[in-house]
C-alpha cells in the first residue's frame, strides 16, 4: 500500500474504555500522518456508517476499545461497506470479547486455563460458586473494568460490587491464579516478547494500568528458563485458535512457586499509545511506533 492512502482513525466510541481509546487513536493519528498517511480522525458514534460515508477512507485504523469498537459490531459495518480495517474481522472479535466464548475456544485446543463458571451478578451475589480465592468479572468488559478479586475470609461478593449491575448481568466466576502478570504481543504469527507487568498495587486494575506511575513494565520479562518461550508459543496458539489478525495481546498469570503458566485472556485491540504495551514491545524488536502502525495499515483487509 501506498503512503499516500487516506485513513480514517476510529476512537472514542461508547464504551467504558472511551478515554483510553480517546489516547490510543490521537497517537496513532498522529504516528500515520509522520508516516506520511492523509488521516481523518472520527470519534465514532452511532452515525459512524454515515461518517465513512462522507470521509470515504481506503482503510480503517480501528483504535476502539470496549464493546461496540472491539465486540465484532464496527468490524461488520466495515465489513458490509467493503472497507479494508486493522485488527481482527467479526467473528474473532467477537469471541474474543466474550470470556467465557473465549474459555471454551481455547480449551478445545488444549491451552492452560483457570478453572471458572459462566454465571450471573445475581447468583455470584448469593453465595461463593468456589472457595476463595477467586475473580468475578464481567463477560465482555475490558481493561479490567468491574474485574474484583474475593479472597478467603470474605462471607460474600464484596459490598457494592453489583452497584449499577443488574441481577442477570452475566459474569464469569474464576479461579485466582497467584503469580506475576505477563504479556505477549502477537503481530500476524509472531509472538514480539514477554512483558512482566509491576502494579503499584496488588491489583493490575484499570488505574493500575492507565494513572500516571501506576505499574511498570519490565520488558522482556526476567522468567526461569523454558517459561519465555512456552508463554510466546502459547500466545501464537491462541491468536491462532480465536482467529485473530493483525496485531492481538494475549494476558498471562505465572506463579513462580508451582510453575504454572495460565491464558487470562486474548485482546484484540490493545491499547496503542507510544508507551502502550505493545508498542513497548514492538521497540524492543527494534520497530517504531510509526513502523508498527504503517504495518497494521498495510495489514488491513476485510474478512470476506
Amino acid at each position: 500500500m501506498s503512503a499516500a492512502l487516506h485513513v480514517a482513525v476510529l476512537k472514542g466510541g461508547l464504551s467504558t474504555e472511551r478515554e483510553v481509546s480517546l489516547n490510543s487513536g490521537a497517537a496513532c493519528a498522529q504516528a500515520l500522518r509522520n508516516a506520511g498517511f492523509r488521516v481523518t480522525e472520527i470519534d465514532v458514534g452511532a452515525d459512524l456508517a454515515l461518517r465513512l460515508s462522507e470521509v470515504k477512507p481506503d482503510v480503517v485504523f480501528n483504535a476502539l476499545h470496549g464493546r461496540f469498537g472491539e465486540d465484532g459490531c464496527v468490524q461488520g459495518v466495515l465489513e458490509l461497506m467493503r472497507i479494508p480495517y486493522t485488527h481482527s474481522g467479526v467473528r474473532a472479535s467477537a469471541v474474543a470479547m466474550d470470556k467465557p466464548a473465549t474459555k471454551v475456544v481455547l480449551a478445545a485446543c488444549g491451552l492452560p486455563l483457570a478453572e471458572g463458571v459462566a454465571t450471573t451478578a445475581g447468583e455470584a451475589a448469593a453465595g461463593h460458586l468456589m472457595a476463595p480465592p477467586y475473580v468475578v468479572k464481567p463477560t465482555n468488559e475490558g481493561s479490567s473494568v468491574g474485574v474484583h478479586i474475593v479472597r478467603p475470609g470474605d462471607n460474600r461478593y464484596p459490598q457494592g460490587l453489583t452497584e449499577g449491575w443488574t441481577a442477570d448481568k452475566p459474569v464469569l466466576v474464576e479461579r485466582f491464579i497467584p503469580g506475576r502478570e505477563l504479556t505477549v504481543g502477537v503481530m500476524h504469527d509472531r509472538a514480539l516478547a514477554v512483558t512482566e507487568i509491576l502494579p503499584a498495587t496488588d491489583f493490575y486494575d484499570y488505574e493500575a494500568k492507565y494513572a500516571a506511575g501506576g505499574s511498570r513494565h519490565v520488558v522482556p520479562a526476567q522468567l526461569p528458563e523454558g517459561v519465555t518461550e512456552k508463554a510466546m508459543a502459547l500466545a501464537v496458539a491462541a491468536h491462532r485458535a480465536l482467529g485473530c489478525r493483525g496485531v492481538s495481546r494475549i494476558d498471562f498469570r505465572f506463579d513462580d512457586a508451582s510453575g504454572e503458566l495460565i491464558v487470562l485472556e486474548v485482546n484484540t485491540q490493545p491499547g496503542m499509545t507510544g508507551t502502550s504495551l505493545v508498542p513497548e514491545q514492538a521497540a524492543h524488536c527494534g520497530m517504531s511506533f510509526e513502523a508498527l502502525v504503517t504495518w497494521m495499515v498495510e495489514d488491513a483487509s476485510c474478512d470476506r
